[in-house]
């Protein structure tokens, strides 16, 4: 008599170790790779030049508010502000916030390094988050008009800096979405194949972790320049000038 085979083992549902790089199912593949894809075009490359023209900061108000100008000044910037920035951004941050909540860590159970970055993605992704809706709203939509006022923008944001608790949360969300968009960078090339096999990964990750620090380590020197290298600037280093008449720049304090 023939024996019968055992059962095959169930999988424990109750346990869950969520691995970074799963494959997704359906529509949910999509959404993912172009949450991904978001990720590093347009929201990425936006976020490196954000920092990068902040840097401007290091250079003194008028050289940031130059900036600022230049930035305000291209061609159809207003179209590029909502199809290049807000709606990707709205898109990424919406997602991953399905993404974080949908999701379930397990470092409690598997504290595998997979499982750790994982976890720090989602918590970085979420302080990035109510950083930058707070940041937009104070800085574009509220106060002195940037675009119109451009010389106004390195006081706009030292008022804003002024409050301890304020330059705290600006530190701690520099942080976080510095590593968030390094690991992001890391996460891309693995799901796309770019880094085929842990060695790869591993070089790689090395790479994006350089990248991370230095973008971090320019936000942290503007947010310095802002607080203590240009103490009390003024509150337009361009203002209006009369009809008829041309003032000389101000120069830097």
């Amino acid at each position: 008599m023939a024996a019968v085979a055992p059962p095959a083992p169930t999988a424990d549902r109750s346990i869950r170790g969520v691995q970074p790089l799963r494959a997704g199912q359906g529509n949910s593949f999509l959404w993912r790779r172009l949450h991904s894809l978001s990720g590093i075009v347009p929201i990425g490359a936006f976020l490196v030049e954000h920092i990068v023209s902040n840097f401007e900061t290091w250079n003194g108000p008028l050289a940031y508010a130059q900036q600022v100008k230049l930035l305000n000044s291209l061609p159809l910037v207003r179209l590029l502000e909502w199809g290049l920035i807000f709606i990707p951004l709205a898109f990424h941050a919406l997602y991953g916030v399905y993404i974080a909540f949908r999701g379930r860590a397990s470092v409690n159970v598997y504290p595998w390094a997979g499982n750790w970055m994982y976890l720090m993605q989602r918590i970085t992704g979420i302080i990035a988050l109510l950083y930058i809706v707070q940041h937009v709203w104070r800085q574009r939509f509220s106060g002195v008009m940037l675009p119109e006022h451009p010389g106004a923008a390195f006081h706009k944001v030292q008022v804003e800096l002024s409050n301890p608790w304020m330059l705290a949360i600006y530190v701690i969300a520099m942080i976080a979405t510095t590593w968030h968009f390094a690991y992001g960078i890391w996460l891309f090339a693995a799901k796309w194949g770019i880094t085929p096999g842990d060695k790869a990964r591993k070089r790689f990750g090395y790479i994006c972790a350089g990248i991370g620090t230095v973008l971090c380590l320019m936000g942290l020197i503007s947010i310095y320049s802002v607080v203590y290298k240009y103490p009390n600037a003024p509150a337009d280093v361009m203002p209006e000038q009369p009809a008829g008449i041309t003032l000389p720049a101000p120069s830097n304090p």
